[in-house]
């Protein structure tokens, strides 16, 4: 009797009783165990009640679970205030807010859709059904077609071909969109099908795109990345993943206020020349009078009193971005710049503040883009610069030590201790991808020397008194958590976006 009683209180302590609110489970370190084993399909999200970003998720995160419970899913979507219940937090290594992850039969892995209700509704049932809704009546693919923004159906009168395997190959690689697939003659006649053919519904644009060609999953998968947002897309928190995790990697952005008088005319010339770029350059708009945007603005060096403006990007290491000549927004300058920047003719745009008019009167010389090259890649001295954003936690933190550090070798007529703001600053030979990045320009020679030592004023003095040798103050043992707390904190524009 006493070891059943024992066993029941064992299992009690495990599988205490989990809450809901507004469809969620309420997931805590007593009942997260049981709440796993007793759930084969569980979304977990770990999360801070502070957290800005988890605030936004809160209402898409509640409404995806109400769609799926009304649907009778078996798939629950859980929540944990990983701040409260750290030591789950640590166990699943929770590095930054929200965490969201999928188990299935108890195994976790990364969630990988995006943050809207439809976005976590439709990888969820990827992950967990086939990848394509089998459509048999015309009522059938009318709900699937009225149920989510953007839908793909494919219409293969043989649904075990060749091309219909192809297609299913693609469905199954896109998390965030439904794929449906008929064979139904019915519905072939209601869309105006008439052979094999896959189309991609959406409510925008011209509402239909039709594939051609031959059918491949790469093929596939191409046509529906192509198609998938507006011709003209507004840059949100919310879009922002579709727009960067996108096949196309070459975007223009306008930034404007949406509250300008000439907004609409201003939108329409835009659409008017993305219509000639589709599926090669991504056409996207910025609200300039959002203050989330302004890590953006700032980013391409642009004032709000600046705007309405253009600017052009290539995402990849290195971001490259472009600016037209002239202000002119009209389609046909739209039209002009794009068409250059496709042909090769265009130079990338570098910014650069004025050189301040004290810039040597201290210890720690202020670079720009516009002396930077006369300064630190002068042969003649050793160069230390620091390129640091003024918003980063670890650069103000580490701006006391560098005045130090200036201080104490300020004497050295063939030593520069210098800083450049790169948030306003760029140059050729140095990409910066966090904040701070510190790098040496040893005198005589072209080599540049990355700096990943320890930020104190000792270990900064023994690498530049090593005359900048690779390893010069880094610490015997890197401690892997402050790395990991520095990547999260002193993350750069390139992340932002």
């Amino acid at each position: 009797m006493i070891v059943k009683l024992l066993l029941l209180c064992a299992f009690s302590a495990v599988f205490a009783d989990i809450t809901e609110e507004k469809g969620v489970l309420v997931l805590t370190k007593d009942n997260f165990d049981g709440a796993i084993a007793d759930n084969k399909f569980i979304l977990v999200e770990f999360y801070a009640p502070w957290c800005g970003h988890c605030k936004a998720l809160a209402p898409e995160y509640e409404k995806a679970a109400q769609s799926l419970a009304d649907e009778k899913s078996e798939i629950k979507l859980g929540k944990v205030d990983a701040t409260e219940h750290q030591s789950l937090a640590e166990k699943f290594e929770v590095r930054g807010y929200p965490t969201i992850k999928f188990f299935r039969d108890g195994k976790p892995v990364e969630y990988g859709g995006g943050r809207q209700a439809a976005d976590i509704v439709n990888w969820l049932k990827k992950k967990t059904g086939p990848p394509c809704t089998t459509l048999d009546s015309v009522d059938a693919a009318k709900k699937f077609i009225e149920k989510d923004e953007v839908v793909v159906i494919g219409f293969f009168k043989d649904v075990t071909s060749a091309d219909a395997k192809a297609y299913e190959e693609a469905a199954a690689g896109i998390d965030d969109i439904p794929f449906g697939i008929t064979s139904s003659a019915d519905v072939f006649k209601e869309y105006e099908v008439e052979s094999d053919g896959i189309v991609l519904f959406k409510k925008f644009d011209e509402g239909r795109n039709n594939f051609e060609g031959a059918v491949s999953a790469d093929a596939v998968t191409k046509f529906v990345m192509g198609n998938r947002l507006p011709i003209v897309v507004e840059f949100t928190q919310e879009s922002a993943q579709k727009i960067f995790g996108g096949e196309i990697k070459n975007h223009i952005l306008l930034f404007i206020k949406k509250t300008e008088k000439d907004f609409d005319t201003k939108l329409s010339d835009f659409k008017e020349a993305a219509k000639d770029f589709k599926g090669e350059v991504l056409f996207i708009y910025l609200d300039t009078s959002d203050e989330d945007n302004a890590r953006i603005l700032e980013f391409f060096g642009l004032k709000a009193e600046e705007c309405p403006a253009v600017r052009l990007i290539t995402l990849g290491e290195d971001m490259t971005k472009y600016k037209p000549e002239s202000d002119d927004l009209s389609t046909e300058a739209i039209r002009t710049f794009v068409q250059g920047f496709k042909d090769g003719k265009l130079k990338p745009h570098l910014m650069s503040e004025e050189v301040p008019s004290d810039w040597d009167s201290k210890p720690v010389k202020v670079l720009v883009g516009k002396n930077f090259v006369d300064v630190a890649l002068d042969e003649k001295k050793d160069v230390f610069v620091e390129f640091y954003a003024p918003w980063c936690g670890h650069c103000k933190q580490l701006a006391p030590i560098w005045d130090e550090l200036a201080e104490k070798f300020k004497d050295k007529d063939d030593l520069v201790i210098a800083k450049m703001d790169s948030t306003a600053n760029e140059v050729e030979q140095v990409k910066v991808q966090s904040f701070p990045t510190l790098k040496f320009f040893p005198k005589g020679s072209q080599d540049i020397v990355d700096y990943n030592g320890e930020r104190t004023l000792e270990a900064l003095t023994k690498f530049v008194e090593s005359g900048g040798k690779e390893g010069a103050g880094e610490p015997e043992e890197p401690e892997e958590e402050e790395e990991e707390e520095e990547e999260e904190e002193g993350k750069d524009a390139k992340d932002e976006l």
